[in-house]
């Protein structure tokens, strides 16, 4: 009986109306996704081809989804006790191992990412499943289940670290497939089922936070690599305008995010019947484009940065016309979970850089990035002066349950 309650204690404690903040031990743990961050757009700026793009998207998926898995378990488990916190200062070493070895991923490093990701998926998930007491059924019933499913990925990461050249390629497809798969077969095992989205009991503030978290690290590394950048080049109008703009859109993509749909976002899934069913699809699938849109805004305006008259060729238009229309796909479709509809403005910014993409290349990478964070602006001026005017009022708690069900 005492096992089961030390073990307990490594939980969060539940508080009634009040969701648990984010503890400076995740937010230290946070700070190797910064690098991490980093090191996927370089990687990509760096080998800017249709397989380069393809490794790049593959690495970037493989570090979403070690970071956000992470904040699952530390949603359940308490950072302030200490086992917990070393737990979290070993996935820190596992992550800077990680990040190091993305550039070479598909190259000489790729067996050290493997065992680093493969070691900080299955570790923290078989800690879960350790520090859960008996009494806890379905919890210790979900890591079990969650286990397994990263066991067997876990073997194809493995595996790919071994191979060389397209072998590592399909082996790595195959652990991202069944790991992104799981959550949605609700982590279904041969004898035990799947498990009920009744037994994902998640702390939703707490969640939406953490995502939020990242939203930052991401726009935040994108003014890192747009300041460093501006700071090796020669200042003149060119490049002091494409330093600008970069800057505008940064805030502008802030200003989507934050101004309205990060705080209704937390309000909803903390009031949710089902937080788990939120947490799955809002936080943990539909939070991926709007990062990757950042992440993809942030090569676009360093390939501007330093040609800001020339012709714009297919890797400027791709990721100056690509990163916002992703940060807007993945915003509209997270906004639509929790308010029920499909925000106008942001479908029309959709629609204006979809129009853009046709004529992107007669236009000067300045002139594209002026133009794009033009229609970011819009967007968020438009959205904003929307929901102030009462022309988007907010659902009932059924009509918002429907639409995080769908």
């Amino acid at each position: 009986m005492a096992g089961d309650n030390e073990r307990g204690a490594l939980f969060r404690p539940i508080v009634p109306n009040q969701h648990s903040r984010v503890t400076y031990a995740e937010l230290f743990f946070d700070l190797v996704f910064v690098f991490a961050v980093t090191q996927i757009s370089h990687t990509l700026l760096g080998r800017f081809t249709p397989l380069g793009a393809l490794q790049t998207t593959m690495l970037f998926l493989a570090v979403w989804w070690v970071w956000v898995y992470t904040s699952w378990i530390t949603n359940w488990l308490n950072p302030e006790t200490t086992p917990v916190r070393i737990l979290l200062f070993l996935l820190m070493l596992g992550g800077l191992v990680l990040s190091t070895s993305i550039p070479k991923a598909f190259e000489s490093r790729g067996l050290w990412f493997a065992i680093a990701y493969a070691a900080m998926q299955v570790g923290k998930t078989v800690f879960l499943w350790l520090s859960t007491p008996p009494g806890r059924a379905l919890t210790r019933m979900n890591a079990v289940r969650i286990t397994a499913w990263l066991s067997v990925s876990a073997v194809f990461w493995i595996a790919g670290g071994f191979a060389e050249g397209y072998s590592r390629l399909v082996f790595w497809a195959v652990a991202l497939t069944i790991e992104y798969i799981s959550p949605a077969v609700r982590f279904w095992i041969p004898k035990y089922g799947a498990s009920a989205m009744a037994d994902w009991v998640v702390e939703g503030g707490h969640m939406a936070e953490r995502c939020a978290g990242f939203i930052i690290i991401a726009l935040g590394e994108s003014i890192v690599v747009t300041g460093a950048t501006f700071a090796d080049l020669r200042w003149t109008l060119a490049t002091v305008s494409a330093f600008a703009s970069a800057f505008i859109g940064a805030i502008a993509m802030w200003w989507i995010y934050f101004h309205k749909g990060a705080e209704a976002g937390s309000e909803q899934i903390s009031k949710s019947s089902e937080p788990g069913r939120l947490a799955r699809l809002a936080y943990t699938y539909l939070h991926m484009p709007i990062v990757a849109g950042i992440i993809l805004s942030a090569v676009a305006d360093d390939l501007v940065l330093t040609h800001p008259a020339e012709h714009s060729d297919s890797r400027t238009v791709l990721s100056a016309v690509g990163g916002p229309l992703l940060f807007l796909v993945g915003t509209i479709l997270f906004k639509h979970t929790f308010r029920g509809f499909l925000q106008l403005s942001h479908g029309a910014g959709i629609i204006a850089l979809a129009i853009l993409a046709w004529f992107a290349g007669s236009l000067s990478p300045l002139m594209l990035s002026i133009v794009t964070s033009a229609i970011m602006v819009v967007v968020a001026v438009w959205e904003s002066v929307s929901l102030r005017s009462g022309a988007a009022e907010p659902k009932s708690e059924a009509a918002q349950s429907d639409a995080t069900s769908a």
